[in-house]
């Protein structure tokens, strides 16, 4: 691909344009945002490290969206940041309203590109950005069962001391409080958490799960996950990029999957050149659906209380 835009150089922006260019997914890299001169100068750093990490993709850090101009790939991350207290919902109308001014000048630049959405709240943001942009859906992406079931895998491995290249699991539902870790698709080996773990402790560590972004924000007090929330998206830009077909948890729009209508949820899809390519409906238990349900009316709640 010849052009990714990352729109928003704070923390997790720079760091996802740091692992696009080591892994050289792009021609080049453009890195935007409106505070002047933040953009330049954290692209001609990350630039800097190309001759020791060998990557030849070019970094250009700019304030003005013409230079991200045919784009196939935007990645949003601006917004504010979470700190100690807040929700991620907190976040909701302040960054409804940065979201939108980003989504509208994406599109006036790059109206074929897929937009992968990073900003909280996640699900939330991606209705703003497919309601203002007026993509087809499977243009929209949001970010964040890759994240919730990273952290998922970690826990489990820590409480295991298993590798987690041995850990399979999936995280569905919104980004929030309410999602869905899936206990009977989570594996070690192939064979089900459950014979691991007691149903005590996978209950704390999928407690554990939902507050994983609290807990980094109540570390820092000035800011929130980035090296994580980076690499996942950059999982998802391999995917597309490659066409590699990927089954990934991520927000899609739903209409009529799992019985669920009109609003962001996180759930499996197949992930390649096109974007969102298919959503695999996998066959839950009673309980699962029924949380994966609760979670999604959560986001369609938050969605309604928009002003767009």
């Amino acid at each position: 691909m010849k052009k990714i835009t990352i729109a928003g150089a704070g923390n997790v922006g720079a760091t996802t344009a740091q692992r696009l260019a080591e892994k050289q997914l792009s021609e080049e890299i453009v890195l935007i945002d409106i505070i002047e001169g933040l953009p330049q100068g954290k692209a001609l750093d990350i630039w800097q490290s190309g001759p020791v990490e060998l990557f030849d993709t070019k970094i250009t850090g700019t304030n003005y969206y013409k230079d991200t101009a045919d784009s196939g790939i935007v990645i949003i991350t601006s917004g504010l940041p979470r700190k100690p207290g807040m929700t991620r919902d907190d976040l909701m109308n302040a960054n409804a309203d940065i979201v939108k001014s980003v989504t509208e000048k994406i599109v006036e630049h790059s109206p074929q590109c897929i937009i992968i959405m990073v900003s909280n709240p996640l699900d939330v943001m991606s209705y703003v950005a497919l309601k203002i942009s007026g993509f087809e859906k499977h243009r929209i992406i949001g970010m964040a069962g890759i994240l919730d079931t990273s952290r998922f895998r970690l826990f489990l491995s820590q409480e295991l001391k298993i590798s987690i290249r041995d850990i399979d699991a999936m995280v569905l539902g919104g980004h929030g409080d309410s999602m869905v870790p899936l206990i009977g698709y989570s594996t070690i080996g192939g064979v089900t958490i459950s014979k691991f773990l007691n149903e005590k402790k996978i209950k704390e560590i999928v407690e554990r799960t939902k507050n994983g972004g609290i807990e980094i924000v109540n570390y820092l007090k000035t800011g929130s996950a980035y090296y994580a929330p980076s690499s996942a998206a950059v999982e998802m830009v391999d995917a597309i990029i490659k066409n590699k077909k990927r089954i990934l948890p991520c927000s899609a729009w739903l209409e009529g999957e799992y019985g669920i209508n009109n609003t962001f949820c996180g759930v499996p899809v197949k992930l390649g050149s096109k974007g969102i390519e298919q959503i695999i409906e996998l066959e839950l238990s009673h309980d699962e659906l029924n949380a994966l349900k609760i979670s999604a009316n959560e986001v369609s709640k938050n969605i309604k209380k928009l002003k767009l």
